[in-house]
């Protein structure tokens, strides 16, 4: 099969590896969370591959899960990500940096002066994953008994996306004259003060920063509830999705993508990237192999901590040999518990496979060959069930070099990846265009 589409690729790179085990696996950087060295090899080597974008996620607590479950985790510590974010722009040339920033417990001023600050330093590669964190932990490290609830945050987190891009365009591109002869280094008429006040937000401006290369750092989002549906369709560039099958990835496909065009915008100005964690092997015999032996050092401790998170319920109380019971809804994430209530419900797992799986990774995978992974992917692909994958590694640095040296040859043979980069700035390499300022023609 031949297609003139082309997959965007983002790497998943907080935590290094989604896999819970994956930190124990022989050979594996056991501190590559939190070790500049490693990230600093790791971003490069996907640059080399023509990664689209180095992600990172972000959390802000530790103590999301008891003691015990949380002893066994490796992503316990790691680096803030515009710290780390900054530092790779200097290692880096062409792979876009895409952080997560919360609109839940940070301010909207904060986040533009960031963001445009590191697109500057990275000539126009910045992204901002749009979150609005659930999790009753952070909302204590930011002196709150309780998380805001699930519709409440959606609202807030909209306000605080017209703030932060009406911050972004405080200056007009060509405000800063810097005329040695006049002394004039700006023109005050190209600047705007952006005199918000809203339901949740009140923010003067303007921001201190000229207007980020790419005028906005690329909007990305990973809601998958309605709100969080509608949130993508008004105002994301990239949604980072999670669909366990390709039926599932196609209705959220056309479902966003519909929402999209009602509201007068192109579906090509959207791109969906599934999660996909990939296992490669020389024989799908050898990838399975792998993927087993990942899961083996899973323990059982953080797997049902994993599972009580995803539901937002104690899974300690239920039988672990006997299906998931009833579950009912909590304030916490929606999707990711109704898609773990699918996939138990789907394969009929009790509560302790359903740990099991869950603490490895229950969403989609793709274990096998190049050939194998590769005729996955460009289903995917061609049936409108996403626009590419956000690739989690299953162990590193094998995992990723694996998926280097053996899937990206086998899809750019195939025409469906590129072989050199689009453009300079991460914009150009995804095909979106730059945002004209609200505020200047």
């Amino acid at each position: 099969m031949t297609s003139q589409r082309q997959l965007k690729l983002g790497a998943f790179m907080r935590p290094v590896s989604i896999h819970t085990g994956a930190w124990r696996y022989p050979g594996a950087f056991s501190d590559a969370n939190f070790n500049f060295a490693h990230l600093k090899r790791f971003a490069q080597t996907l640059e080399r591959a023509k990664f689209d974008a180095f992600f990172m996620a972000d959390h802000l607590a530790v103590l999301n899960m008891p003691i015990q479950a949380l002893k066994h985790s490796h992503t316990v510590t790691s680096f803030e990500p515009f710290t780390l974010l900054a530092a790779l722009s200097q290692a880096t040339e062409r792979i876009g940096l895409v952080a997560t920033a919360s609109t839940t417990f940070d301010e909207p001023f904060h986040i533009a002066r960031r963001f445009a600050s590191l697109d500057h330093l990275s000539n126009g590669r910045a992204g901002w994953n749009i979150v609005t964190t659930a999790n009753p932990d952070a909302a204590l490290n930011f002196g709150l008994e309780h998380a805001f609830a699930h519709d409440e945050r959606y609202a807030r987190a909209r306000e605080f996306y017209d703030v932060v891009t009406g911050l972004w365009d405080s200056w007009a591109d060509d405000a800063f004259i810097r005329d040695t002869h006049s002394g004039i280094f700006f023109d005050p008429a190209r600047l705007h003060n952006l005199n918000h006040t809203g339901k949740y937000l009140s923010v003067r401006g303007p921001l201190h920063i000229a207007r980020p290369v790419q005028g906005w750092p690329v909007i990305v989002q990973a809601g998958a509830s309605e709100p969080g549906r509608q949130l993508a369709a008004e105002t994301a560039e990239v949604v980072f999705a999670a669909h366990g099958t390709l039926e599932e990835g196609q209705k959220f496909y056309a479902d966003v993508k519909g929402r999209m065009q009602r509201l007068g915008r192109q579906r090509e100005h959207l791109k969906i990237l599934p999660g996909a964690f990939v296992v490669v092997g020389d024989t799908v015999e050898e990838a399975r192999a792998i993927r087993a032996k990942l899961d083996s050092l899973v323990h059982y401790d953080s797997a049902i901590a994993s599972l009580s998170i995803a539901l937002g319920h104690d899974a300690t109380k239920f039988d672990p040999d006997k299906p998931l019971p009833h579950v009912p809804d909590t304030n916490d994430s929606k999707s990711s518990r109704e898609r773990v209530i699918a996939l138990a419900d789907r394969e009929q797992l009790t509560v302790r496979q359903l740990a099991q799986r869950l603490g490895g990774y229950a969403g989609l995978s793709f274990v096998g060959t190049a050939q194998t992974i590769a005729d996955e992917m460009q289903e995917w692909l061609e049936t409108d069930g996403s626009d590419g994958f956000n690739i989690m590694f299953p162990w590193l640095p094998g995992g990723l070099d694996d998926f280097v040296a053996k899937v990206i040859p086998e899809l750019q043979r195939r025409g469906i990846f590129r072989r050199e980069y689009e453009g300079t700035t991460l914009r150009e390499n995804l095909g979106l265009p730059r945002p004209e300022n609200q505020f200047f023609r």
